[in-house]
């Protein structure tokens, strides 16, 4: 395995219409399913789904970039992390007002249907207001 200089991960975050993010960082702590989880450089080799919330980005130990994902897969070894994501946006552009509407649409589709992807999209929703008012009590 050749060593990176700096033993950066080279982190990549894909949506279905996009390479949002392709850049090398510090660590990258990804939700997991199970919970959440730290990439740094030499990882072991794992592949695994993740649950709708927030990647953070590090330098040092310094939150550089935060992205709320919907859900999806990652996988990361020892060079690097890419996260294949439902949908994808950078945290600094979700207003709690967006947040909240978000939620309150979901819950009211959700109402009106028996459609096992409206209570999907309620999951989402609640982890996006979570991750917005978490981000925001950080900065």
């Amino acid at each position: 395995m050749a060593e990176s200089a700096e033993n950066k991960v080279k982190f990549e975050l894909v949506t279905p219409t996009e390479l949002a993010v392709s850049e090398e960082t510090d660590m990258a702590v990804i939700p997991g399913f199970e919970g959440d989880f730290g990439v740094l450089f030499g990882h072991t080799p794992v592949v695994t789904t993740i649950r709708p919330g927030v990647i953070c980005m590090f330098t040092g130990d310094k939150i550089t970039k935060s992205f709320f994902v919907e859900g999806g897969f990652a996988e990361a070894n020892a060079e690097g992390c890419t996260v294949l994501a439902e949908g994808a946006m950078d945290v600094a552009d979700i207003s709690s007002e967006v947040a909240e509407t978000r939620l309150l649409d979901a819950r009211a589709a959700h109402k009106n249907s028996d459609n096992p992807a409206t209570h999907k999209e309620i999951r989402i929703a609640e982890a996006m207001r979570i991750a917005v008012s978490s981000i925001s009590t950080q900065h």
